[in-house]
């Protein structure tokens, strides 16, 4: 029995795991983001025991007496909350009675890094446009007297030999790096808008998955886990491509030479809603790239799509800034989990217009 309050729709929709809880503590329902949470079915989750399926670091079961005795919301921030199954995390938890309900109380579950990410993505992007800008300022102003570097390196060492060669050689070898650099950082600037036509994203994915193995992911297991029922999206196929191909070498590069296992996952969830100038969009498309790699530095995981960012040695720190730009320029959202052993990158996106006749 849903609150009718909420309403299907509402209930639907919220970002935040909810749970409905009867007087017994059993658990009466679960939205589909509690369902992505737990990793299991409203179905499954209906009558199961609440302290069975959640562990939470704080005294909640007095804080349901609580709720209930005297009909007044109650909020619990930064505790842990966990499943026995994946890393906890750090929550404000809602308690709230329902008061056309007696007995029945509504447990809401905002993940701190959500509201987190939320709460500072319209700063980090305008500083991420700003460093970019004055990047590309520089690298347009450095390129000059670089090939300068280059050509005079290579004229020297037609004269040389031994040590003094490997020197000149070194130059033009440091000088390329150099340039090669320069010019993604040039890319950032002279991305074009995304020009957006209805694809299948399982059609991209596979691009990107075939050109992977015969190339840097020789050495990976590649696994695909894809829902056939999802509708088209509403994106620029190369753009997207480039982004698959990132993230694919991303994961395969944190394997190391040994290989490992890469899974592609992709599922459909109504729970994420973005914010926009021209309203609220729904991204209820969702692919993840999936590694056994020793995940993300700690120290960097927060800020990993800005730009210069990198856990790498020699990295240079664009590659994820740019996948993150052209995600957020298809008016999608990209976010990583990361511990060692296990690092997701799952990317959001829309579902192409209905009037594109797909």
């Amino acid at each position: 029995m849903k609150p009718a309050a909420y309403g299907e729709a509402i209930w639907a929709s919220l970002p935040s795991p909810a749970l409905l809880l009867d007087p017994g503590d059993m658990i009466s329902e679960a939205n589909p983001a509690a369902e992505l949470f737990l990793n299991a079915s409203a179905r499954s989750l209906q009558g199961a025991p609440f302290f069975d399926r959640m562990m939470i670091d704080a005294p909640l079961d007095d804080a349901l007496r609580r709720v209930r005795s005297d009909q007044a919301s109650l909020s619990i921030n930064d505790v842990d909350v966990g499943t026995g199954e994946r890393k906890p995390q750090q929550c404000n938890v809602q308690i709230a009675p329902m008061l056309a309900m007696p007995g029945f109380v509504l447990v809401l579950m905002e993940p701190r890094q959500l509201a987190d990410r939320l709460g500072r993505a319209h700063s980090v992007k305008a500083a991420a446009k700003s460093a970019i800008g004055m990047s590309e300022m520089l690298a347009h102003e450095i390129k000059n007297p670089l090939a300068g570097i280059t050509g005079a390196a290579q004229l020297l060492s037609m004269n040389l030999s031994g040590e003094d060669q490997e020197m000149t050689d070194l130059i033009v070898a440091e000088a390329r790096r150099i340039l090669a650099l320069l010019e993604q950082v040039e890319q950032f600037g002279n991305l074009r808008p995304p020009a957006r036509k209805a694809w299948n994203v399982h059609d991209l994915l596979e691009r990107a998955r075939k050109s992977a193995t015969v190339g840097f992911a020789a050495q990976m297991r590649i696994h695909e886990n894809y829902d056939p029922s999802l509708p088209s999206t509403w994106v620029d196929g190369d753009q997207l491509m480039q982004v698959f191909q990132n993230l694919l070498k991303n994961a395969a590069e944190a394997a190391g030479p040994e290989g490992g296992t890469i899974t592609i996952r992709t599922f459909y969830d109504m729970s994420l809603r973005l914010r926009r100038t021209d309203g609220t969009g729904t991204l209820p498309l969702q692919v993840e790239i999936i590694d056994d790699g020793k995940g993300l530095p700690p120290e960097i995981a927060g800020n990993i799509f800005e730009p210069f960012v990198s856990g790498r040695e020699n990295g240079t720190g664009l590659g994820l800034a740019l996948v993150s730009k052209i995600i957020s320029d298809h008016d999608g959202w990209i976010s990583v989990d990361s511990v060692p052993g296990r690092t997701v990158f799952r990317i959001s996106l829309p579902v192409a217009p209905k009037d594109t006749g797909e």
